[in-house]
């Protein structure tokens, strides 16, 4: 099943004020709600082997169960093994709560196809769509970076959703609601997949059917202990009148977020990274950092702004980021011609709609969608999933180091094992060719320096390398060895060392140009005194 892959930033961002607000993508609430109530119904293989793209769009919640993506699943207390373990334990690893993936494919309605325009030789998605500006005022249609446009779509909607949720017996003859029509506590529960929120600006999150229990707020949403369930005109007023924009959302942290100064512009370049981190510190709620339009520029971080942040990423172009703090999630979209080394990743990295990248980094999930010419480095214990649109991508194992990384990888639970690099999973239709993407070829793979100083115990790769491209390093080292014990005993003179130093160093130039490395290095001259980065 190919599903739109617009959503990756995260489903929802809303803020009710007494305590609603969408779920910003990866909600911890998830991992509580599935280990209370695993699923109401378990689904068989064939109706769920389209099912692996759901958890790339929701960054982190755990719709499927855990064995799926090779987590951790919690043993059952003084269980023995036996058949019927066995085969409830390979059903639910097929299973996924069905009124939660039915709201998320409602949802998806949020980003329509226009046929219509299509047939009038509009593409979709439309180029003249942008992203809002640093100041926070809409430039365009991009309704992943416009936490407005969720909201307008939940209230719009929102009775549909609650129908979409109702049991059979709740319909009427119609298949629609009535006034006495009764919502489950099961399918509230559902919906805090999309919704949670704070009481009286408390400042603690809470998943909506938490809220929803609460007894001042009974006589609102009309609970009933007795039936357990709330009558549905009385549950849509209370979302209704409750339902606020997220003010922990991206549209938030684009206009009143804390900007960030980091590195300064290369001479010559027109633009000047703008980046922006949420002013607000929730407890429950990881911090969100933007970075848009870096432009031929290297930046490089590693501070607590960044420790457990969801990133987003947005058009950067020859650009060299490092982010070498754990991270809780990074989106990466419409960017071109970058490298992207990042710390440990504790949920997912998501790539969309970016040509000749090169992303570097130790992550629980990598998802892949419209990119073209890309190159991932890579140490993930699930498969990396290739969406739709994706073309001419390269996956080569994780082949770098920075002093803290197993420090950080502890942080985040990643180990060195599993590791599914180089086994990707073609989802939807349109990659079922095989060739959009390829193992990097051993002669075309080399190190990865990062050139940074920094205090740690980390000294090589973690988890080594695969044997074949260790063998080709080493070849090249021996090579290097036979050609400095050649230029030893070659006893040349002082002059004719210069001479051969000059010629080393001018060959070593033209590559840098031809390459364009020596963009990289230039820009990792230290900036003036008076204009060092901030301390963001």
């Amino acid at each position: 099943m190919a599903l739109p892959g617009t959503l990756a930033n995260g489903i929802f961002q809303h803020h009710f004020p007494l305590g609603l607000s969408v779920a910003q993508g990866e909600q911890e609430q998830m991992e509580s709600n599935s280990d209370r109530r695993r699923t109401k119904r378990t689904e068989n293989m064939e109706e769920t082997a389209c099912i692996p793209s759901l958890c790339t769009y929701t960054q982190g919640k755990k719709a499927l169960t855990s064995d799926l993506w090779g987590e951790p699943r919690p043993r059952l207390r003084g269980a023995r093994p036996s058949l019927t373990l066995v085969c409830l334990s390979r059903a639910l690893q097929l299973s996924v709560d069905t009124l939660q993936f039915l709201l998320f494919l409602y949802v998806q309605q949020l980003h329509k196809v226009s046929l219509r325009r299509s047939l009038l030789g509009d593409e979709w998605p439309s180029a003249r769509t942008k992203s809002p500006s640093l100041s926070g005022k809409s430039a365009g249609g991009n309704k992943n970076w416009n936490d407005q446009e969720h909201l307008a779509f939940v209230q719009s909607h929102l009775l549909d959703m609650l129908e979409l949720l109702l049991e059979p017996e709740q319909l009427s003859a119609s298949s629609h609601s009535s006034c006495s029509s009764l919502v489950s506590f099961e399918a509230v529960c559902a919906l805090s997949f999309l919704l949670e929120g704070t009481v009286s600006n408390s400042g603690s999150v809470r998943p909506l059917h938490e809220l929803a229990l609460r007894q001042p707020c009974h006589g609102h949403n009309g609970y009933s202990k007795v039936s357990r369930a709330f009558s549905l005109p009385k549950l849509e007023s209370w979302l209704r009148s409750s339902l606020t924009a997220n003010p922990l959302g991206m549209t938030v942290c684009l206009k009143a977020g804390k900007k960030l100064a980091w590195a300064q512009q290369v001479e010559g370049t027109t633009r000047r990274a703008r980046i922006a981190c949420s002013s607000r510190v929730v407890p429950e709620v990881s911090p969100m950092v933007i970075m848009s339009q870096v432009y031929r520029q290297t930046l490089a971080k590693s501070s607590d702004t960044l420790v457990g942040a969801h990133v987003r990423i947005h058009r950067c172009n020859e650009s060299f980021i490092y982010l070498l703090s754990p991270l809780r999630s990074v989106t990466i979209e419409k960017c071109r011609n970058s490298t992207f080394v990042l710390g440990p990743v504790e949920t997912s990295v998501h790539v969309q709609s970016c040509d000749n990248i090169k992303v570097i980094v130790v992550c629980h999930r990598l998802s892949l969608s419209s990119t073209t010419g890309c190159t991932f480095h890579i140490l993930t214990p699930t498969q990396p999933l290739i969406l739709s649109g994706n073309q001419a991508i390269s996956f080569a194992p994780f082949h770098t180091h920075y002093p803290m990384l197993e420090d950080h990888m502890a942080q985040v639970g990643l180990a060195t094992l599993p590791n599914y690099w180089d086994s990707p999973m073609l989802v939807c239709r349109d990659s079922g060719d095989a060739s959009v993407f390829r193992l990097l070829p051993p002669s075309d793979f080399y190190t990865f320096v990062i050139p940074f100083e920094m205090e740690g115990d980390t000294t090589e790769t973690p988890g080594g390398l695969p044997q074949e491209y260790q063998e080709v390093l080493s070849q090249r080292e021996q090579k290097v060895q036979v050609w400095q014990r050649m230029v030893k005993e070659a006893e040349l003179t002082r002059d004719q060392r210069k001479q051969f130093q000059t010629l080393v160093e001018n060959k070593f130039y033209e590559w840098l140009v031809e390459t364009g490395n020596r963009q990289q290095l230039d820009s990792l001259v230290p900036p003036a005194v008076s204009s060092k980065q901030a301390a963001g």
